[in-house]
């Protein structure tokens, strides 16, 4: 009977150590200071990162990524206002001037409130393969983290604010061509149909993870 104990006994404590073996094994290494050096060497210079040993900077997106994105996005606002409002504005005579000035300035404005609303929700929440989700209305949960599904290369702001350029600045290219010959009020109900009708839908589907053309693509890919 004494022997059936200690053989039981001695198997249980191999199990027990190779169940902590095996967990041992299973834990990622802990980083050493030469890879932390690393990786924040290569978030100064956007390079690649550690691998072998994840830091707090494995996942970050480098600032070079972000600071020329935010250039990007000035330059897109600048095209916009008073880019757009100066070009419309030099083709119109004197007394038409001021409505093009407040049709090219009051549409980026509004877009700008349907994309804080719900229209970067709809754009890049996964959902449909023509619509997103509501998940993100009024940012909600957006914060500066990377975008893994779209962006992961850039902070969400930067990438959240570069996106709205392109949003605002395709109805005010349209703007032009019916600032004299629709009232005010009208321009307004009409950039808001094209926006909920044409550009959040087509958006979604070529940039939304599971949007129609990138699952084309994607499909294409395999």
């Amino acid at each position: 009977m004494k022997r059936i104990f200690l053989t039981l006994a001695i198997f249980a404590a191999l199990g027990c150590t190779a169940f902590n073996s095996s967990a041992a094994d299973a834990a990622p290494p802990k980083p050493t200071t030469e890879d932390r050096l690393t990786d924040l060497e290569a978030y100064v210079t956007n390079g690649a990162r550690q691998t072998n040993a994840a830091t707090a900077l494995a996942t970050s997106s480098g600032p070079g990524h972000n600071a020329w994105q935010m250039t990007s996005t000035a330059l897109v606002l600048f095209m916009t206002l008073p880019g757009l409002a100066l070009f419309y504005g030099g083709w119109s005579g004197a007394k038409t001037c001021s409505p093009f000035w407040l049709s090219a300035s009051a549409s980026p404005d509004w877009v700008t409130i349907l994309w804080v609303v719900c229209g970067y929700s709809i754009t890049f929440h996964s959902g449909k393969p023509w619509w997103g989700s509501l998940d993100w209305s009024f940012l909600k949960g957006v914060d500066s983290s990377p975008n893994t599904d779209t962006a992961p290369g850039f902070l969400t702001t930067s990438s959240r604010l570069y996106q709205l350029m392109f949003a605002i600045i395709t109805p005010a290219l349209i703007v032009g061509a019916i600032a004299e010959r629709m009232k005010f009020s009208a321009i307004l109900v009409f950039v808001t149909l094209w926006m909920f009708v044409v550009y959040f839908p087509l958006a979604h589907m070529v940039w939304g993870v599971d949007g129609y053309m990138n699952g084309v693509w994607n499909a294409a890919a395999k």
